[in-house]
């Protein structure tokens, strides 16, 4: 447990890059370092550390990543073990800042949580600051300080630092000509605390960790008190101690009834003005510089965040150099040298994948733009087949050329491809949020998102009642999916609300062979590989500012997308389908009974209900940008 928590507050949400162990000696020796407090145009001062090439022989661009995660070691005779996003650019030596955002660590001021941006970047109003001038104030102040510079500047992170290399794209200072924000958070009603609306339960203890505020600049960790009161007792069984808590209401009063962001979470259940001030897609807008956005497909915490920050740059400013890499990566996985195989949980997508991206997209980005080195050919779109195990490039993502699939439902469990079946049947389950389905076969800690659970057998799951499970006959060719995915249900249900999860599986063949690192008690021979998944909460099918209950037992549409694919299904393996309405403990339960606020249900509120999906529902993939906006119309 306690070291399940260590890892939560150092590598949570900033990825893997700031555990690269590449040669520390080759900094000491090659690097001088400065600290600095960089005033903002408000007065306050921002702790940066920045790593000089000791080679003055010729000029440098500047490399920045801004962090709440600590820029730490503090101490100008102690130094960070790598620099920059992989090995490649440490070789090729450029300045590199690192910097604490306001409120956090050795920083100045007060922390806000995805702070809204303020438009236009009136640099004549000194009490107007947000991310993009922080971002602004930080590139002058260096360009003025820092001898031995080009005149450009870049950035990157990953996860909340990929949202600050987001937050600081608006209204951008012209030295600025590259940024790389990588599984970068985007609305935080969408990804990493909810998705749709419904809140992820398995992010517990991660409110420790951004609800505190601290006193004063600190190289120490001000929440560990915090995190104690998870550590006061081991958790074995993940799924067994959040059920235990009961009602969401329970976990204010045990873990967070003083921490800020846990009471603006249960005080802003719907998409509100609170949450759409947060929303960095929006303010995306006028992109003059290169854009190069990268995730993973397997990235348990922020799938939705690259996607569409890539797809909002794409349409605010077609003439913006704005390219996309999605690779079979877990969250920030791409920035681990390699060690072999890629491994996501059970499966194997072959070797040197994080060379070639650190080296030949990464590097190559970078380079061209903040040196001028290198012909800057760089695909649109760089993405990874996760059923073939192979990259693809395309002019265009979505892609218009990958035919679009249609998957109707029908009896028997039934699973059609372009075929619509009897769309009369109706499926039937009873949803008890007493004994909620678990998202993962693992056990262990659950307190925070396991990363493998992306890429999980689902055959447990398929045999439980609770849960519709739909499949075709083995494929006699390969079936190519890509794009958008929308999931068209028709239900009805004998409560007032109702979650609906929708998954998208691989099912192996029974004759599929092991992989080298498979343990014994792994069979990949039938495997239900999770593709796809995403989750709704009922009650925003209309509008997620304003939910409404269900009238009981009345078939109503329930339209939702989930995140993006590429996947090849391979002849003879076959495609599923999943439906059902809990997920747990990674998505907190959903009372059933129509509340307005789940963040303060009661026990009693908790009821079975009977969940019905009829025949007429289908599952989109693909097909271009012909698929429904509606939800994009209704997060605005």
């Amino acid at each position: 447990m306690n070291r399940l928590l260590f890892l939560l507050a150092i590598l949570m949400f900033s990825g893997i890059a700031s555990a690269q162990l590449h040669d520390s000696v080759y900094v000491k020796q090659n690097y001088d370092k400065l600290e600095v407090q960089i005033p903002m145009r408000d007065g306050v001062k921002l702790f940066t550390s920045i790593y000089i090439p000791k080679d003055k022989s010729r000029t440098y661009p500047f490399l920045m990543q801004r962090t709440c995660y600590s820029v730490a070691p503090y101490g100008k005779d102690r130094y960070r073990k790598s620099l920059g996003p992989s090995k490649y650019e440490l070789y090729d030596k450029y300045i590199f800042v690192y910097q604490d955002v306001r409120g956090r660590w050795m920083s100045e001021g007060v922390f806000d949580n995805m702070t809204p941006n303020i438009p236009g970047n009136d640099r004549k109003n000194k009490t107007a600051t947000d991310e993009a001038s922080d971002t602004w104030d930080t590139i002058d102040w260096l360009l003025k300080n820092i001898k031995g510079n080009n005149g450009k500047a870049g950035q990157w992170g990953i996860s909340y630092p990929g949202y600050y290399t987001a937050a600081g794209i608006p209204d951008a200072h012209p030295a600025l000509k590259a940024s790389s924000p990588q599984a970068p958070i985007a609305d935080f009603f969408f990804d990493d605390f909810h998705h749709n609306g419904a809140f992820l339960q398995s992010y517990l203890a991660a409110f420790a960790v951004f609800g505190y505020q601290h006193d004063k600049p600190t190289d120490k960790a001000w929440y560990e008190e915090q995190l104690n009161r998870f550590r006061s007792k081991p958790v074995a069984d993940g799924y067994d101690f959040n059920l235990a808590i009961g009602p969401l209401k329970n976990a204010t009063e045990a873990y967070h009834s003083d921490n800020f962001f846990w009471k603006q979470i249960i005080d802003h259940p719907n998409y509100d003005e609170f949450w759409k001030k947060r929303n960095i897609l929006p303010h995306l807008k006028n992109v003059n510089h290169a854009v190069m956005t990268v995730g993973g497909w397997f990235d348990a915490e922020d799938l939705y965040g690259p996607l569409n920050i890539y797809k909002s740059i794409e349409k605010s400013s077609p003439a913006a150099r704005n390219v996309i890499v999605m690779g079979p990566w877990a969250h920030g996985q791409w920035s681990r040298p390699d060690q072999g195989a890629t491994i996501h949980n059970h499966i194997d997508f072959g070797d040197s994948i994080n060379t070639f991206y650190q080296r030949d997209v990464e590097r190559r980005f970078f380079a061209y733009y903040l040196k001028g080195e290198g012909a800057g050919t760089f695909p649109e779109a760089l993405m990874f087949d996760t059923g073939r195990k192979e990259w693809r490039k395309f002019d265009a993502w979505p892609p218009k050329e990958i035919p679009p699939v249609r998957l109707y439902f029908g009896e028997h469990g039934q699973l059609s491809i372009n075929k619509p079946l009897k769309d009369n049947a109706v499926f039937e389950y009873v949803s008890d949020p007493e004994k909620p389905v678990p998202y993962t076969s693992q056990t262990e800690g659950m307190v925070f998102t396991p990363r493998s659970f992306m890429s999980d057998d689902q055959r447990a799951a398929s045999r439980r009642p609770d849960v519709l499970t739909f499949q075709t006959e083995p494929l006699t060719e390969d079936v190519l999916v890509g794009g958008e995915i929308m999931a068209r249900l028709k239900v009805a249900i004998s409560g007032t609300d109702a979650d609906f999860i929708v998954k998208v599986i691989d099912v192996y063949p029974p004759d599929h062979p092991q992989y080298k690192h498979n343990p014994a008690n792994i069979v990949m021979g039938g495997y239900q590989q999770l593709v796809r998944h995403e989750v709704f909460r009922g009650r925003f099918r209309n509008s997620f500012e304003k939910p409404a209950p269900f009238k009981s037992q009345e078939p109503t549409d329930v339209n939702f997308r989930l995140q993006d694919i590429l996947h090849t299904f391979k002849k003879g393996h076959r495609v599923m389908i999943q439906i059902h309405s809990t997920w747990f403990p990674y998505i907190d339960r959903n009372p059933q009974k129509y509340v307005d606020n789940i963040y303060k249900a009661e026990a009693s509120d908790f009821i079975k209900s009977t969940i019905q999906v009829f025949g007429s529902s289908v599952v989109e993939i693909g097909g271009g940008e012909k698929l429904d906006t509606k939800l994009e119309l209704l997060q605005k």
